[in-house]
């Protein structure tokens, strides 16, 4: 087989979901926490949610010229709603249980403590690849 065939879709690894306790103060009858269950988010989607939470900032004394300006706690809240698969934080009767209207207010509800936030914010980040260097990763790959 030649190496470029090794580039073929077909040859790609499939990424397979991941189970995280991401609230320690959820917990099952035997008062385990409950596992969550967290998906890979693909670049395409970390795109729109990237568009999505950045906004055009005046730049001050040059008229008509914009610089981005993202808006780094919104996107890391979409990025962690966007990888849950389970819990549905789609579904309105848990949304309604916490008071909230939307999976990214859902998300702050659920891990209202601040160190347990980051904990999640961080466990989603190393899931979709924001941990490793593309050195390291060049490297890992020649091992």
């Amino acid at each position: 087989m030649s190496q470029f065939r090794l580039f073929m879709k077909q040859n790609k690894q499939i990424r397979q979901n991941v189970k995280y306790p991401a609230v320690s103060s959820l917990r099952d009858e035997s008062g385990n926490p409950l596992q969550w269950e967290f998906r890979h988010v693909t670049s395409k989607e970390n795109d729109l949610i990237r568009d999505e939470c950045t906004s055009e900032i005046p730049i001050a004394g040059k008229p008509n010229m914009y610089r981005p300006k993202l808006n780094a706690s919104l996107y890391l809240r979409k990025l962690i709603a966007a990888s849950v698969v389970y819990p549905d934080l789609y579904d309105t009767e848990l949304q309604d249980s916490y008071g909230v209207k939307s999976p990214e207010e859902l998300i702050c509800a659920m891990a209202d403590e601040p160190g347990e936030y980051g904990e999640l914010a961080a466990f989603v980040q190393k899931l979709n690849g924001f941990d490793i260097s593309l050195e390291e990763k060049a490297e890992q790959a020649k091992n």
